[in-house]
């Protein structure tokens, strides 16, 4: 049994930075990799925190109620930094959209937006929003987007008993969802057609760049001369964007640790790797 110090141990943060983005955690679904989020959460301190959507999965617990300990912990972990100093802004997705009702209204700390203005440490305004009110299939047509979400958490499914054989024969960790994402060409097009939606209207907003999720895809790169930050998802990447004190970006990645029991992680005996954020020229004017 663990004792205090253990514990005091295991809360005690290993990564300090300005600011963390996390968002697809999907809270109340069996494929929210809980414990990994745990994990990282207990890693973190930062001054900032923004809930980028999709953190409650709705949808999924109004076709079938699933809370485990775990969840229940990291919604516990979110409360406790914000009683602690961290401001945590929750910025409400399609999955969790029954939070818009409470835009402007504080619960436990917790700040909840329609959309933020984020300023960074070197002066970039990074306008953060979930990203869902510009998915065209969200927008017209949502029947498609809930068979498209029964479809993933089909695949999400398929790729569990799969990577249960896998495991059996010692082999690492391996996601059918996201192979699929990057070889199906028009899945490829779906993606780009949002990052470029989203750094356009970033841009009419007067913004340097925009940080979103949605689409389960982590990445930064420059649009246009917008820079574009996704910090992916907490369901098969197992991704964050942090901001450090000088302003610079980056993607942390724990992927490594999306292994089922017994499987070999990813990359074996890899430590959690950050992606660094390429130089990216602003525009000289935003307006």
């Amino acid at each position: 049994m663990p004792t205090p110090q253990d514990t005091a141990a295991a809360d005690t943060p290993t990564l300090s930075v300005r600011t963390v983005w996390i968002s697809d955690l999907h809270l109340g679904t069996p494929g929210c990799q809980a414990k990994a989020l745990l994990d990282f959460l207990r890693d973190v301190e930062c001054e900032t925190l923004y809930l980028v959507g999709d953190i409650i999965d709705g949808w999924q617990l109004r076709r079938s109620w699933y809370w485990p300990q775990a969840h229940n912990d990291v919604v516990q972990k979110l409360l406790r930094k914000a009683r602690k100093g961290t401001h945590v802004i929750f910025i409400p997705g399609n999955h969790d959209e029954f939070a818009r009702k409470y835009l402007t209204h504080n619960f436990g700390g917790v700040d909840v937006m329609e959309e933020a203005m984020h300023v960074t440490a070197d002066g970039k305004r990074l306008w953060v929003t979930h990203g869902d009110l510009y998915d065209g299939v969200i927008q017209c047509a949502r029947w498609l987007a809930i068979m498209g979400d029964l479809a993933y958490e089909f695949t999400l499914k398929v790729n569990r008993w799969f990577n249960r054989i896998r495991a059996k024969c010692g082999l690492p960790y391996w996601s059918l969802s996201r192979y699929l994402k990057h070889k199906v060409k028009r899945a490829v097009s779906y993606i780009n057609e949002f990052e470029n939606a989203v750094a356009r209207e970033a841009r009419k907003r007067g913004a340097h760049g925009v940080v979103c999720g949605h689409i389960h895809h982590a990445e930064i790169r420059e649009i246009d001369g917008i820079l574009y930050c996704n910090d992916g998802d907490w369901v098969e990447s197992l991704t964050a964007l942090v901001e450090h004190h000088d302003g610079r970006l980056e993607i942390i990645d724990r992927g490594d640790q999306a292994a089922l029991p017994g499987m070999l992680p990813a990359a074996e005996a890899a430590p959690a790797v950050a992606r660094p954020q390429q130089a990216v020229p602003l525009p000289e004017v935003i307006g």
